[in-house]
């Protein structure tokens, strides 16, 4: 089964391989930073928040910037040298005792991040065909899960408080892991250049941008499908899920944990079952699927919240089930999103279409916590549940009304239609669905 899975082409494999060596760096760090700052460097929690928080905002900052600069550059020259700031950015962080010297980590780290996520993707994509490309975006999820499970373990086995040399080699181990896909795409040199060649002289007529992006009907559904969805889901199931979990639910953070492991166990064992499952079927209605079960794992923690403490294992049981069904849903959308995004991607322009869906997470992860907290916080944590359930539900059925904006096509209906002829007809879906024609030359923002 997973040979079956593999792309064909060996540079796609070896960008899967990086991937899980980078994954693993960043279990080693992504669950310790908030402890380190407060408990190691002594932070205030308001100040640590503002740190971590200010990533996200760098990184929402440059992803457009990013984009543009892929698709006029392509990827590799912009992936390499971030790549090194980034690992410059972890490496430091082991070593910040002020607060500035964490905010200028953390910048380093946003900088990079807000980039590197959106040019991998559009490399995975350009190496990787229609029909594969599916598997491949799945198998990619379920490589970085297996990954961040990896270094979370061995970090949970090295780091002690009482001990900064032990967040300092972990932070360290993290940055130099940076040099894997460094070096791997650095010795790959016909992989992530311009997908577009350089056209003829520039004119006096304008390169097409972002305004060509933002008129693409269908991708402005997926776009706003996406916020919804994400708001609803994933920003809350690392804030408010863990808050609901210990102040409503009142489970111990032992089984918040063990929640977090059945998440990662289900992707892990689950996505390669779900990628041969979902090949040849509706993009649009397995993602309206996806908000389903969304809306249904919160429904099934708002059971933990019934029974609390007067039925603790009914509660444990539903809390660790709530991440385990969300999980489900995870494997559908990590093959399918991507894959439908860079099927309604130019060439030109995809650089640029895999950063404004990548910016997602970054509003995400600045909403939230904003919203999570003080509802859950305030006692208010049925209006939160409300929402989330509400909000998954209204995303499913944004999926269910972008199958009309995109061709059977792009929705994975049918199979690719192979290049044209020379001299052959061109088919007319782009302009029978109204996308805004897009130029034959890259260029400006």
């Amino acid at each position: 089964m997973f040979r079956d899975v593999l792309p064909q082409r060996p540079e796609a494999r070896r960008l899967l391989a990086a991937t899980f060596f980078s994954a693993t760096g960043r279990g080693l760090t992504l669950p310790f930073m908030y402890i380190y700052l407060t408990k190691v460097r002594e932070f205030p929690s308001g100040t640590a928040g503002l740190v971590i928080g200010w990533m996200a905002v760098c990184a929402l900052a440059i992803g457009p910037l990013g984009g543009w600069a892929v698709d006029r550059w392509g990827a590799r020259r912009i992936v390499l040298p971030l790549l090194l700031v980034e690992a410059a950015g972890v490496g430091s962080v082991g070593f910040a005792h002020t607060t500035w010297q964490a905010l200028l980590s953390v910048t380093l780290i946003g900088a990079g991040g807000g980039v590197i996520w959106a040019a991998n993707t559009t490399i995975l994509s350009s190496v990787t065909d229609g029909v594969e490309r599916q598997k491949t975006f799945g198998l990619s999820f379920a490589l970085l899960n297996l990954g961040i499970g990896a270094g979370t373990v061995i970090a949970g086995s090295i780091v002690d408080e009482t001990r900064p040399g032990t967040f300092q080699l972990i932070y360290l181990i993290d940055a130099a892991l940076y040099l894997v896909p460094f070096v791997n795409l650095l010795t790959m040199p016909g992989v992530g250049r311009r997908l577009v060649p350089d056209g003829p002289a520039p004119t006096r007529r304008r390169q097409p941008g972002y305004r060509e992006v933002f008129a693409h009907r269908g991708f402005r559904r997926l776009l706003l499908f996406s916020i919804v969805l994400t708001i609803s889901g994933y920003a809350q199931i690392e804030v408010g899920f863990t808050a609901f979990s210990i102040d409503v639910a009142h489970v111990s953070p032992q089984v918040v944990a063990y929640a977090f492991t059945a998440n990662t166990l289900v992707i892990v064992l689950a996505q390669l079952f779900v990628v041969r499952l979902i090949q040849g079927r509706s993009r649009t209605r397995l993602l309206s699927v996806v908000g389903a079960i969304m809306a249904g794992s919160w429904l099934i923690l708002a059971v933990a919240g019934t029974a609390n403490a007067r039925n603790t294992a009914l509660a444990i049981v539903a809390v660790i089930a709530c991440a385990a069904v969300f999980a489900f849903g995870e494997t559908l959308l990590s093959p399918i999103s991507p894959t439908l995004l860079n099927s309604l991607a130019t060439d030109e322009l995809r650089g640029r279409f895999n950063a404004l869906g990548s910016m997602v997470w970054g509003i995400s992860g600045i909403v939230g916590p904003i919203t999570a907290a003080p509802l859950i916080g305030g006692g208010h944590s049925s209006i939160w549940l409300g929402l989330t359930v509400a909000g998954c539900l209204t995303a499913a059925a944004l999926a269910l009304s972008l199958r009309n904006v995109v061709t059977a096509e792009q929705d994975g209906r049918v199979p690719p239609e192979p290049p044209a002829e020379p001299g052959g007809a061109v088919p007319a879906s782009s302009a029978e669905l109204g996308e805004a024609p897009v130029a034959t030359t890259a260029g400006g923002r």
